[in-house]
């Protein structure tokens, strides 16, 4: 265990993200949600993240309220990436601390966290699998 306090979101990270763009529509992203299995999307505009998506923001959109009746599937699905993502998201360096990340995660209740370098440019994404991997990699030693 002594071993995991070292290690750092570089050493665990996937550094090939898929990201997308915030005039993608709902639809869509339902549909890249579902082939790719991921939590959550990066939001890029102009080569700089500007929010992140998660498949919570989509059911958001479907939530009832008092104040909000429930539109049709289609009407909602055609609304933009743009519109429902978080622009205020939590991120990481490369160097954080495993430890770190692991208690950003269950602070907040988050699934997975942007990895950006000291000039804002994505550089990975860590997700909860990605922690346990590593508990479990640095338990064996």
């Amino acid at each position: 265990m002594y071993r995991f306090l070292e290690q750092t979101a570089s050493g665990y990270m996937t550094r090939n993200v898929k990201t997308v763009q915030r005039d993608l529509d709902m639809l869509e992203l339902s549909e890249m949600f579902e082939r790719d299995d991921f939590n959550s999307y990066p939001v890029e505009d102009d080569g700089q993240v500007v929010g992140i998506v998660t498949k919570f923001d989509i059911l958001k959109c479907f939530a009832f309220t008092p104040s909000q009746m429930l539109p049709r599937y289609h009407d909602l699905m055609s609304r933009k990436t743009g519109d429902v993502m978080t622009p205020e998201f939590i991120y990481v360096s490369p160097d954080t601390r495993l430890t770190r990340v692991l208690q950003i995660m269950v602070e907040h209740r988050i699934r997975s966290i942007i990895v950006l370098d000291g000039a804002q440019k994505l550089v990975g994404i860590i997700a909860r699998e990605d922690v346990i991997k590593a508990l479990k990699a640095t338990a064996r030693d």
